[in-house]
């Protein structure tokens, strides 16, 4: 048999494409190694929350009222706006041309009151009593401090000429600020009892003019800085809601006789 050299190469070569061939069929197939890198980012598989627009935090719903309050009662200071402090004035005198009372002293504690009222008879406030009482603390300074500047940054001098600490009115800003401790603390029982804090705080502004201790500007922007300095006392406290701190677990609080009258005693055990 005759056999030529090219046709003996081309043999070779198409034995070998078919080797080729058949070995590439049978090689394992490999993949890539797992991406290790991000394994602890989210291992339940959560998807990401989506960020809330800046308009929707905490932040602007808490300070978007009392913002609309200072700011018209700026708006109106001495003498400014459509309905000016001496024409409300006016119109005040004009009902009560005669009536003075003391009581707005009183009443810019009552929602405090309520508050304690309200907890004495099993209604539950939203948070322990302990945090409560932090956050009305330091509302309490929020409201000091900033009422206490303004008033001597503006002047303003009362209706009734008794001094240059008008604007603005501390008494009312007092008073809402309780009224809404009083409104956070007992709306998810229901919204009556802010209703009704609310509407002796708005009698406290009512009865400042009256006594013409306070123009419109006032009460209006003191109410705001009431909401205010409560609202930031709620978004800067970081105890947790509802749970007491260590410290005073197995603590108790009881009356007793002492010489000369009656006394409290406090009694501690640590929990273990």
């Amino acid at each position: 048999m005759n056999v030529s050299f090219r046709q003996l190469g081309a043999g070779v070569l198409l034995l070998a494409a078919t080797h080729f061939t058949a070995s590439a069929q049978i090689l394992p197939t490999t993949t890539a190694p797992a991406d290790t890198t991000h394994k602890f980012e989210n291992p339940a598989g959560v998807p990401s929350p989506v960020t809330k627009p800046w308009y929707k935090g905490k932040l602007v719903k808490a300070t978007i009222v009392p913002a609309l309050l200072i700011g018209y009662g700026a708006y109106t200071f001495n003498g400014g706006g459509f309905y000016t402090n001496q024409q409300a004035n006016r119109d005040i005198h004009k009902l009560f041309p005669t009536y003075r009372t003391k009581l707005d002293n009183l009443l810019i504690f009552a929602p405090y009151a309520e508050l304690g009222l309200v907890a004495l008879s099993g209604v539950e406030s939203r948070d322990d009593r302990l945090n409560t009482l932090l956050v009305i603390g330091k509302s309490e300074l929020i409201m000091l401090a900033t009422v206490f500047t303004v008033k001597n940054l503006t002047r303003e001098t009362r209706p009734d000429g008794s001094d240059n600490l008008s604007f603005p009115s501390g008494h009312t800003a007092q008073a809402f600020l309780a009224a809404s401790i009083v409104h956070t603390e007992f709306r998810d029982k229901s919204q009556w009892y802010g209703i009704g804090a609310y509407t002796i705080a708005t009698s406290v502004a009512a009865l400042r003019m009256i006594n013409t201790k306070h123009w419109q500007s006032d009460v209006v922007a003191g109410a705001g800085f009431g909401i205010l300095s409560a609202h930031l006392g709620y978004l800067t406290h970081r105890n947790r809601w509802g749970r007491k701190p260590r410290l005073l677990e197995g603590t108790s609080f009881s009356p007793t006789w002492v010489p000369g009258g009656m006394g409290m005693s406090v009694t501690w055990r640590p929990t273990p």
